[in-house]
């Protein structure tokens, strides 16, 4: 490529061709926008921008979802209502007081757009949020148009077990496993699909998109789609690594390496190392690794731990890795580890795996066992729920 010339992406996203048919959506229509920094496309302009540039209908509203809409505030901080300073429109707040778009949010809205990346994951909450737009959508006669945007881990990839209705919250709202192996427009018209009473939904499907594509292969631009979500890297391991979330160890926050780092200032880092190496588990590598969270959990400890390597993301498995980690992990420190969240109604691990066997049963050997087999058929099962929903070819 010679200086000055512009690499041509593999992929288009429904961003990427808002300008060629954004005129013709939304031509006589109020509409809003739900969106964070991700929200670009190839050439790096805002879907905010463009939104507000469509002189053929009015942009009415932003709304923000977990970090804002500008991704300034950290996991799980509420914010409320605000005026964007920009272009004087209302952003409200899906993740304060509401969230779920109230009748007076959509009021002065024909169309809700959503276009925010993300990483395919139940509890990452993004996905709770589409939930909820979905329903609000439906009840108050508003089309939803979705930008439908790649899956950072592509469309294979199919973890955990289900949700169990009882355990609906923030971080879990839909019968689905951990890692869904779906887009976000395929997610909505899956949830769209399997309700009732369904909204008017448009999705604008990626041009060039194959499922075997990680978001590397796909040519785009990477923008972290929340503040501890940094890299591709980190994407990989999260599912299975957010389990820690749950317990009394640092998942790395705090760290330039969130979730690849894992500890806390009792860890025998080196003899988990050993223990999980031993297992040969497919395409991962545990180092032990000290480190000092400057924020989140043991700030300004020093916290002995684990790095984790995938050095084969084909073979690699982030759910099962995360629960023999959990596992052994509690093993090796009975004496110090502890569940957390227990004043949220239900301790947080429950919420997060969707079920209370993992805090019941995962301590013994034959509770890990019988927790992924469960998962494994689960997720086999929803390999098969999805089908009808997929845009792009298995």
């Amino acid at each position: 490529m010679m200086r000055g010339e512009v690499s041509i992406n593999k992929v288009r996203t429904g961003a990427d061709q808002l300008a060629e048919i954004g005129s013709a959506l939304l031509r006589g229509k109020r509409y809003g926008l739900l969106t964070n920094p991700t929200g670009i496309d190839a050439k790096y302009r805002s879907t905010i921008d463009m939104c507000a540039a469509f002189s053929e209908g009015k942009f009415t509203a932003c709304f923000a979802c977990e970090h804002g809409l500008r991704s300034e505030k950290q996991a799980g901080v509420q914010f409320e209502d605000e005026l964007d300073p920009v272009y004087g429109v209302p952003v409200y707040s899906l993740y304060g007081s509401n969230r779920k778009p109230t009748a007076h949010m959509l009021s002065d809205l024909d169309v809700m757009i959503v276009d925010i990346q993300d990483l395919g994951v139940r509890f990452y909450t993004y996905l709770t949020t589409l939930i909820h737009v979905i329903e609000a959508c439906a009840e108050h006669g508003v089309t939803l148009i979705v930008l439908d945007r790649p899956n950072p881990l592509g469309g294979n990839k199919i973890e955990g077990g289900f949700l169990n209705e009882q355990y609906r919250s923030m971080v879990g709202a839909w019968k689905m496993p951990m890692l869904t192996g779906m887009t976000i427009g395929e997610f909505a018209r899956l949830v769209n699909g399997q309700r009732a009473a369904p909204c008017d939904l448009q999705v604008i499907p990626l041009i060039g998109w194959s499922r075997e594509m990680e978001y590397p292969d796909t040519g785009l631009p990477w923008l972290m789609p929340s503040p501890n979500m940094p890299t591709i890297d980190t994407v990989r391991v999260y599912a299975g690594h957010c389990l820690f979330e749950g317990t009394n160890l640092s998942e790395g926050r705090g760290t330039t390496k969130p979730f690849e780092l894992i500890g806390a200032p009792w860890l025998k880092g080196e003899q988990l190392c050993k223990v999980m190496n031993a297992l040969q588990l497919p395409g991962v590598h545990f180092h032990p690794y000290t480190f000092t969270p400057m924020f989140s959990k043991h700030q300004g400890d020093l916290c002995h731990g684990i790095f984790t390597y995938v050095i084969d993301r084909k073979t690699y498995q982030s759910v099962e890795t995360g629960l023999h980690l959990l596992h052994y992990v509690m093993a090796l420190h009975d004496q110090h580890f502890e569940w957390l969240g227990k004043d949220l109604g239900y301790p947080f691990i429950d919420l997060l795996t969707g079920d209370n066997r993992v805090r019941l049963q995962l301590h013994e050997s034959q509770g890990l066992t019988d927790i992924a087999e469960a998962w494994s058929r689960d997720s086999e099962q929803w390999r098969r729920i999805r089908e009808p929903f997929l845009l792009y070819e298995e």
